[in-house]
């Protein structure tokens, strides 16, 4: 009993072991078959590669009505490469203008004939730009600009008293305002916050006056009240010398 049971485990490991190298074998023979099979992970007979290692992309080529797949270092022209959880894969720009694209609807270089500026391959650089090599280049970016004026007063609303926070700003051209890039480059400008007055100066002014005014009033009434005090006296004086001498 024991000798046929051990008979037919090594019959059944045998069966597995020869069906498993007949599968490397097929593997094997087919990765022979094909140059791009070479660095897959998995591979097709009819689509080539299916997977690819984790550092490399799958790139994906149309082949009649079929796609046949390709693992790359580097995504060719008109594509970019796409990083997922599970695969790597080369994605088409959507410009066909675009030599190179960053993703999707982001050029990094043009096709010849075109060119590049902010992503976008245009046959002619925008207004305000010049063409350098293949690139739209702002003619700011070579402007000398000056120094900062001083910042301006802290307002708020309009108003530069009255409230705790305001605003100010400062701003800076070209060195040169004769050059072509004068009308080109737009001034520079920074805002920042500042402490404003709470009480306004014109309100401390009115009161300072109304209590100067007060004070003159009250310093007037108390001199006109010794003045009559003081004719009071005298004609008081005056009336009782008059009756002794009568």
């Amino acid at each position: 009993m024991h000798l046929r049971l051990f008979a037919f485990v090594i019959s059944l490991l045998c069966e597995v072991i020869r069906r498993g190298s007949g599968v490397i074998q097929k593997q094997s023979a087919h990765r022979g078959t094909s140059v791009d099979c070479r660095s897959c992970l998995e591979c097709s007979r009819d689509n080539g590669c299916v997977r690819c290692p984790e550092r490399l992309f799958l790139f994906l080529q149309r082949d009649g009505m079929s796609h046949h797949g390709t693992c790359l270092h580097a995504c060719p022209a008109g594509h970019y490469g796409q990083r997922g959880k599970d695969i790597n894969r080369c994605m088409k720009c959507r410009s066909l203008d675009c030599e190179h694209c960053f993703s999707r609807d982001f050029c990094t270089k043009c096709k010849s004939g075109f060119q590049l500026y902010k992503g976008k391959c245009m046959t002619s650089c925008p207004k305000g730009t010049f063409a350098h090599q293949k690139d739209c280049l702002e003619s700011c970016l070579f402007a000398s600009l000056g120094e900062w004026s001083e910042w301006s007063t802290c307002v708020h609303n309009g108003v530069t008293c009255g409230f705790r926070w305001g605003m100010q700003t400062r701003t800076r051209n070209s060195r040169r305002p004769e050059e072509k890039t004068a009308w080109l480059c737009p001034s520079q400008n920074e805002t920042q916050r500042c402490r404003m007055k709470k009480k306004c100066p014109t309100e401390r002014k009115r009161n300072k006056k109304v209590r100067l005014g007060r004070k003159r009033e009250r310093k007037r009434l108390r001199l006109l009240a010794v003045s009559n005090a003081g004719n009071s006296t005298d004609g008081t004086t005056d009336a009782t010398t008059a009756h002794r001498e009568a």
